[in-house]
């Protein structure tokens, strides 16, 4: 489903349950979730074989994926990736650095945000957009696709930049496109993530970041990928406390 949302050249896993045992992760994995309790030891041991995954689909070695100093998984020399997981979902892309500059997923379920949070993620714009799309299309749970979509902005630019984002350092605004597949049919569309931050202004970095999201099996799915320039052309996209902890 992930691959969806991710150009050529990006390797994509994902799984729907969990495929992996607690044996399988290299052992400065398995010392992270030591103590943790079996389900979290479980999500994150698929989501490290999906990565494992997606690594040999580059020819990339299968080494440990350790966090770097936030959070996000330092991945193995030449490739860079992102990391997802939810309930009843796990998911990793892979790429070589060569080609893209940066790369970030989020899965969530289909369900709105707790109360409470939506003021605390969302521009007083973003909010009115929201509430637009919720007239377009109702199936779509909208506060929690921007919540997605601001966490694959967060896993993509921190990475790529060494800057890190809040909530109120990127304004999102949606498209939305009906189409059908295999299964029937599915929403899906892009995102626009322009970044406000000063500090990105002051250090003349791209100033807007564009994504992919998908809506399917009580899933929401985003990614963002950024191409390297070839040949001279410019670089393209496709495809603060955010929520870091489920980057790996």
């Amino acid at each position: 489903m992930i691959e969806r949302l991710v150009p050529e050249g990006v390797a994509a896993v994902d799984a729907f349950e969990d495929v992996a045992e607690p044996g399988d992760l290299h052992p400065a994995e398995t010392a992270l979730v030591a103590k943790a309790v079996d389900t979290r030891r479980r999500e994150f041991t698929t989501a490290r074989w999906c990565a494992r995954q997606a690594l040999a689909a580059l020819g990339a070695p299968a080494t440990a994926l350790l966090p770097g100093p936030h959070g996000a998984p330092v991945w193995p020399e030449g490739t860079l990736g992102s990391i997802t997981h939810c309930a009843g979902f796990r998911a990793a892309v892979a790429a070589r650095s060569s080609a893209v500059a940066a790369l970030g997923i989020d899965a969530e379920p289909n369900e709105p945000v707790p109360d409470g949070v939506l003021g605390a993620i969302a521009l007083p714009g973003e909010q009115r957009h929201l509430r637009e799309l919720a007239l377009a299309e109702h199936e779509v749970r909208w506060d929690r696709l921007l919540f997605s979509a601001k966490e694959a902005v967060y896993k993509s630019w921190y990475p790529w930049t060494g800057q890190r984002l809040d909530f109120e350092d990127a304004a999102l605004t949606f498209t939305l496109d009906h189409g059908t597949d295999d299964s029937g049919s599915r929403l899906g569309g892009g995102f626009t993530a322009r970044i406000l931050s000063p500090a990105s202004s002051a250090a003349a970095l791209p100033d807007r970041l564009e994504g992919r999201w998908l809506a399917g099996q009580g899933l929401l799915l985003t990614a963002i990928t950024v191409v390297r320039a070839v040949r001279g052309g410019g670089a393209g996209s496709g495809a603060g406390p955010f929520d870091r902890s489920r980057q790996g």
